[in-house]
């Protein structure tokens, strides 16, 4: 299998609750909602980087499309790192989702490994960790 993610989906309950997050909470780029024409085809996409899209899809929708039942979910299943060139942009990202209503697990703080991180929860909790590692510098 060759590396080719290209779209991260993130199942929601409340679609236009988490595109105001995303869209006006975070500033991501996205064009609405589309596939409203669709009885389970409703779902919004965000451009992240290098082609790297997220999608918010209606958990509904979700076990329609695979015909797994919706279960219990549990935060610890998935993390999303946003890495980030500095401690300051870690502080501003999670002040940012903070004021858009994520809920704040773990204020940031350095890390054993000589960074800096601390998660935040989206309204439907995914888990994000907004990261600075020195090591591991994002090239913009």
């Amino acid at each position: 299998m060759q590396p080719r993610i290209s779209v991260i989906t993130l199942g929601v309950s409340d679609l236009e609750k988490s595109i105001r997050f995303y869209r006006d909470g975070l500033g991501l780029f996205t064009e609405g909602i589309i596939g409203k024409e669709f009885e389970y085809g409703s779902v919004a996409f965000f451009d992240l980087q290098n082609g790297l899209k997220l999608a918010l899809w209606p958990r509904k929708s979700i076990a329609n499309d695979t015909g797994i039942t919706i279960e219990n979910f549990s935060a610890t299943e998935f993390t999303i790192w946003h890495n980030v060139m500095s401690k300051n942009e870690v502080d501003e990202v999670m002040n940012l989702a903070k004021k858009a209503g994520a809920n704040i697990i773990k204020p940031a703080q350095d890390t054993f490994y000589g960074g800096y991180a601390g998660y935040f929860q989206d309204p439907d909790g995914h888990l994000w960790e907004i990261v600075y590692n020195p090591d591991w510098l994002p090239k913009d």
